[in-house]
């Protein structure tokens, strides 16, 4: 009898064994460790200081001169990406993209003047046309916004972004993706946050499919005005629904919660949540803001026309630092130079965004059309679209508290499975969203759901 049972209870544990590692969800990519750890503190440094030396790179300010100046900074900056795409066979798309800002009603704007973005796309393989994009600013500037004159280093802000924005090319470039990842210096920050209104209006105007922004403006400071010395957090702001959200999302949002889940505070989730897994020594903190109080960054013109996008930054801001003279008064040293940037911060930073980048862009769509039930029940049912993807292994449904601020809890459920009940997680107490989830760990966005299901409702 035992030499008789024996063989199919090996049989039995040979299909378990073999179901899990066929069907089984993947926990990491081991790949985003290896892109987590891959920014050069000493590459950084360079660039940071070859930006310092153009003196100044104000909006208004030199654009003929070779070595001083905006003009020069964006052509040095293009030279940086067309040698990375020369390095991986071409695999860039380099090109400026300019952007008319007229005098008339911008204060900041004393003549009409051409704002341009040096934008560089690694085409993805599958999914052309849909992009992630990382940022930073080109511009700089001093105490007075209309000086492009005087020396305006702009170390921290915002050579540090731009600097991570190139190392994140150098990186993800030995890469190959479905989606198309989209490397960009933006100009005219510091005069209205020209450049990247440009490139948010031209991404509307030619249907653009952008899964996220990461917009980087100063990654490379770690003392804080308060005296804080902290290299092991930085902070994600976003905004909790889209500015252009229409009637039927705001009466949404009321009646059945969501005020807190658009697609830029999901994408500021999928952030914190990805810097947790491949990260070490380094906390992410989630702001539930747009940005810094009563202030802006280049997030906000995408965030205008709908896009999801969230500014990525150091914790602690030091503002003798930043639009200042060079100068010192008082026994205080004022400006924003090279000597209080800390390139292994900025190199951490910027592994953030290249594991970021990276996860969306191997992950597969979003999920849409996705719905939910529950109403007087014991029950929540969430049901959704079947993603189109070859590497779809699943989906994972979310759910946390509603005062939670982060996902808490999830559901994997394979790709076949486009309707599920959360028996006995009562839809009242509790906020869901569903991801996809591809073969290699890497997951989608979650979905808020913003329709109900109507069958069984009440």
């Amino acid at each position: 009898m035992k030499n008789s049972i024996q063989p199919y209870f090996m049989l039995t544990i040979l299909l378990v064994v073999t179901y899990h590692f066929l069907f089984a969800q993947p926990q990491v990519d081991a790949r985003l460790h290896e892109i987590a750890e891959a920014p050069s503190a000493k590459r950084i440094q360079k660039d940071i200081e070859k930006l310092v030396s153009f003196g100044t790179r104000h909006t208004l300010s030199d654009t003929t001169s070779e070595i001083r100046g905006i003009g020069a900074a964006r052509r040095w900056i293009k030279s940086e990406f067309d040698k990375i795409s020369a390095e991986c066979g071409n695999c860039l798309e380099v090109y400026y993209q300019w952007y008319l800002v007229t005098a008339e009603g911008n204060q900041r704007i004393p003549k009409d003047t051409w704002v341009v973005n040096v934008v560089a796309v690694q085409r993805g393989e599958r999914y052309p046309e849909r992009y992630v994009i990382m940022s930073g600013d080109i511009d700089s500037r001093v105490s007075d916004p209309l000086n492009g004159v005087d020396d305006s280093p702009g170390a921290n802000d915002n050579a540090s972004g731009m600097a991570g924005t190139i190392e994140a090319a150098r990186i993800l470039t030995k890469y190959k993706f479905p989606t198309s990842i989209i490397y960009v210096g933006l100009s005219g920050e510091e005069q209205g946050l020209f450049g990247g209104k440009g490139l948010a209006e031209k991404a509307k105007k030619e249907g653009w499919d952008i899964v996220g922004v990461l917009n980087n403006d100063m990654i490379g400071n770690i003392e804080g005005m308060n005296g804080i010395i902290d290299n092991r957090t930085f902070r994600i702001f976003s905004e909790p629904s889209p500015a252009n959200a229409n009637e039927r999302d705001r009466v949404w949002d009321r009646f059945y919660g969501g005020e807190v889940d658009g697609p830029s505070r999901q994408l500021a989730r999928y952030i914190e949540r990805i810097t947790k897994t491949y990260c070490t020594n380094l906390d992410p903190i989630l702001i539930y803001r747009l940005d810094r109080f009563g202030r802006g960054g280049h997030h906000r013109p995408f965030n205008d026309e709908g896009f999801a996008g969230v500014r990525i930054m150091e914790t602690h801001e030091h503002y003798d630092r930043q639009h200042q003279d060079l100068r010192t008064e008082e026994g205080i040293v004022y400006g924003d130079v090279i000597e209080k940037v800390n390139f292994d911060y900025a190199a951490k930073l910027t592994g953030v965004n290249a594991i970021t980048l990276a996860s969306l862009a191997w992950a597969p769509p979003a999920p849409t059309q996705v719905m939910i039930g529950g109403a007087v029940e014991p029950s929540t049912r969430l049901k959704w679209e079947a993603v189109n993807d070859p590497d779809v292994i699943g989906y994972k449904i979310y759910w946390r508290d509603t005062t939670a601020p982060q996902w808490q809890y999830h559901r994997f459920v394979d790709k076949t499975v486009t309707d599920y009940t959360l028996k006995n997680i009562v839809i009242d107490n509790y906020l869901f969203g569903v991801a996809t989830v591809g073969k290699d760990g890497n997951e989608s966005v979650v979905v808020y759901p913003r329709t109900l299901i109507a069958r069984g409702l009440r």
